[in-house]
């Protein structure tokens, strides 16, 4: 009997000792993420580059939709929004964490501008459908247009108010407004996943019909590399 309560605070140390190292090491990550996060704004700051972020359903095809808007450098799948720290894809997926599928746009200010990015999303998505873009259901695919700031802010309800009185959509206007906290990066699979995988059957049913309308929609926004 001895033996055998030993053995199990033995057992029940190590298991409590190795649950410790498990968040010691997530912890870790965490804050090696936020500071390379850190040191990427830096180098972006001094390049002359900024950063916006928007939430419009799949990350793929917002992502795609981005990277195809001339003086845009990158667009980054990930999750913002919520407050669950460095969430991964299967949670956020089964609506876990209150983060959304969200995009971080790295652009030159000198060859587009923060109001053009906002003209963007909401030409490239239907922001009046609540928790759902497409075939897209949750709140991981609501809309959200993100500011770092005051002015961006003002920026995205004056061009809300304006698409309200002109009766854009036939619908009211949905998006949540709201301040960035933390954006995290989604999975290395992610990036880039509507270049890598066009035979994907959703990338054809969805993400490329999705690119395309935007395409045709705006040409004027396009790099040359991406009008056809």
């Amino acid at each position: 009997m001895r033996y055998s309560l030993i053995a199990l605070f033995s057992l029940l140390f190590f298991a409590c000792n190795s649950s410790a190292n498990d968040s010691k090491e997530i912890k870790q990550e965490n804050e090696l993420e936020q500071r390379e996060e850190n040191v990427a704004a830096i180098i972006n700051q001094e390049k002359g580059l900024a950063t916006a972020y928007f939430a419009s359903g799949c990350f793929w095809c917002v992502e795609a939709i981005y990277q195809s808007v001339e003086g845009v450098i990158d667009a980054v799948s990930g999750y913002a929004g919520g407050e669950k720290e460095n969430p991964s894809y299967e949670e956020v997926s089964r609506g876990e964490t209150d983060h959304a599928e969200a995009v971080k746009v790295i652009y030159d200010p000198k060859k587009v501008d923060f109001k053009t990015l906002v003209v963007v999303f909401f030409g490239s998505h239907d922001p009046t459908t609540l928790n759902r873009q497409g075939p897209d259901r949750g709140t991981q695919y609501r809309s959200i247009a993100f500011y770092s700031n005051e002015e961006e802010k003002a920026i995205i309800e004056e061009y809300i108010n304006k698409l309200e009185k002109e009766n854009t959509f036939s619908s009211s206007i949905v998006s949540e407004v709201k301040q960035i906290r933390t954006f995290y990066d989604a999975e290395d699979y992610h990036q880039e996943y509507e270049s890598n995988h066009p035979e994907n059957p959703y990338v054809q049913s969805v993400s490329i019909p999705r690119l395309r309308a935007f395409q045709a929609k705006f040409p004027e926004l396009l790099k040359e590399s991406e009008k056809h």
